[in-house]
């Protein structure tokens, strides 16, 4: 009998565990338990769900509190992500999706390829530069914006599409049946010599395979006769941790420290350090960033200037010095959580303190012209391995700043007056682009805009409604034509013609590239630095 009671004790007790606590008297409950706020919050749900003026649905009101649970955390980088994000965020990461592999534009109410990707469907397919799809499965393309283009044109790899193309010159529809497949978004966009000896490469996202491609890249170009490398993470918005680790270990010595990060959960603090041998001990290399550097990127930024491994150049980074982890939470949704905090190797934090992204990117662009309002704190002192001086909080800054080039007063009056009409300026430049590439105006990436390209635009704009006062075009003609010239390259020559041309405008790119060609080794570089050059920003 006793044991009876006993069992039906414990069978009562499991019913009120499994039900959330709700058997237990009200007066048994202390003030402000996590039992009482569950019941509050669930009898406010209820409520709402039966009283509130309109009619909601219940599973929607759970999604609501979730997301003001997230947003009482006052933390940007902290996301319940629902399906498309997730799906975003899950392609960013592996730098993979399904489709057909092509960059665009949407122009003049079209879509418009730019380029077929190397080694994708639409390249195999025989898609061009130039070319505008009309059609996708029998569905007009005419209004679409950026976001229905790669919505409709990605899929399942192995489903097919067929698109009506229409190219410049030929006057019959074109049709396409395409399988989509696989498509790899690499890391490393650019990777190239700038001349005999100085190597170029730009990388962004911090993704899944980094670490292998920046490897790939830097034999490749040591091989070509690289003996200065010129290391683009400006605009890279981060990406995975361990990535930053992998790129940063291939420049590093065994032993050395990477990052650290410091958080409550398991797992939350760790200490990284380089494993492997470097491969390229001796050469120099110049890191570019700007304020549009974060994350990842400044993990690696900041290891590479802490052991005095890297010069870095350019204007202060954005400062995000937080770690997030993603937990799947269905099959397509997750919660993307600040868990930690990371640490450079000589202990700096970079992270910055605003009260919005948007204040945070109007703080960065005003630092990139040399406006930086973010006040040095000389209590956060710091030294990398060589003993240079660093100060923690604000981002990572260079060790020689490089002001971004700044319109005059006359490039700043033109801008004006193109104003609303931007999108009939870019799309008057990408059709006279296009016409270049079918009639062969161009031979070289280097070719020069004469006055007869010039006229052509400017004729072409204004039948589309876009003029300007006397004097406002010619004060800015040098803007004008270096526009004219990069969209003719990117049509004509693709990307790597584009930056051909955008190089020799590029100054901080102007400045790594002389540092480079004179420094003999990576300590070289920092002295060459240490010396100021006629034109260059401190």
């Amino acid at each position: 009998m006793k044991g009876k009671n006993i069992a039906i004790i414990a069978a009562v007790g499991v019913g009120a565990l499994v039900t959330g606590g709700w058997l237990l008297q009200r007066d048994t409950v202390p003030a402000g338990s996590v039992y009482q706020q569950a019941r509050l919050f669930d009898d406010i749900l209820a409520h709402v769900a039966d009283f509130y003026v309109d009619s909601i649905d219940e599973g929607k009101l759970y999604g609501m509190a979730i997301d003001g649970l997230i947003d009482q955390l006052h933390d940007p980088y902290s996301v319940y992500l629902k399906p498309d994000d997730f799906h975003e965020l899950t392609e960013q990461i592996s730098g993979d999706y399904g489709g057909l592999g092509f960059q665009f534009e949407v122009r003049d109410n079209s879509v418009a390829v730019v380029a077929p990707l190397p080694e994708t469907p639409a390249e195999r397919a025989g898609l061009q530069g130039g070319d505008e799809i009309t059609q996708l499965d029998g569905q007009s393309t005419a209004g679409w914006k950026q976001d229905d283009v790669f919505k409709k044109m990605r899929g399942p790899a192995g489903t097919t599409v067929t698109l009506t193309v229409h190219r410049p010159g030929v006057d019959q529809p074109m049709t396409f049946k395409i399988t989509r497949a696989k498509i790899h978004v690499r890391s490393v966009g650019l990777a190239m010599m700038l001349d005999d000896h100085v190597g170029y490469i730009a990388m962004s996202p911090v993704s899944d395979s980094s670490a292998h491609e920046m490897e790939v890249a830097v034999d490749s170009l040591s091989r070509a006769g690289m003996r200065a490398l010129i290391y683009d993470l400006r605009g890279n918005p981060g990406g995975s941790l361990q990535q930053g680790v992998g790129v940063t270990d291939l420049f590093l010595n065994p032993g050395q420290e990477v990052v650290a990060t410091k958080g409550r959960g398991p797992g939350s603090n760790a200490d990284y350090h380089d494993k492997s041998p470097q491969k390229w001990p001796n050469l120099p290399i110049v890191v570019l960033v700007n304020g549009f550097t974060a994350s990842a990127a400044e993990i690696i930024s900041g290891a590479l200037q802490d052991h005095d491994r890297a010069l870095v150049v350019g204007s202060p980074t954005w400062g995000k010095g937080l770690v997030q982890q993603v937990w799947q939470l269905t099959p397509e949704t997750a919660l993307k959580l600040t868990t930690a905090r990371w640490f450079t190797p000589s202990g700096r934090t970079i992270q910055r303190t605003m009260k919005s992204e948007e204040d945070q990117a109007a703080l960065v662009i005003a630092a990139s012209h040399g406006r930086d309002s973010s006040k040095i704190d000389s209590t956060q002192v710091y030294h990398t391995d060589g003993g240079r001086v660093e100060y923690g909080g604000g981002g990572i800054r260079p060790d020689l700043f490089v002001a971004v080039d700044t319109f005059t007063a006359p490039e700043q009056t033109f801008n004006k007056a193109i104003g609303a009409k931007a999108p009939i300026y870019a799309d008057v430049l990408s059709g006279y682009a296009v016409d270049a590439k079918v009639h062969h105006l161009v031979s070289s990436a280097d070719f020069q805009v004469t006055d007869a390209m010039a006229n052509d635009v400017v004729q072409r704009l204004k039948a589309r409604g876009v003029t300007f006062p006397p004097g406002v075009l010619e004060g800015a003609r040098e803007l004008f034509r270096q526009e004219i010239g990069y969209e003719v390259a990117r049509y004509s020559f693709g990307r790597i013609g584009e930056f051909h041309r955008r190089i020799g405008d590029d100054r901080q790119v102007g400045r790594a590239l002389e540092l480079a060609r004179k420094a003999k080794s990576p300590q070289d570089l920092l002295t060459l630095a240490a010396k100021p050059a006629p034109g260059a920003g401190r």
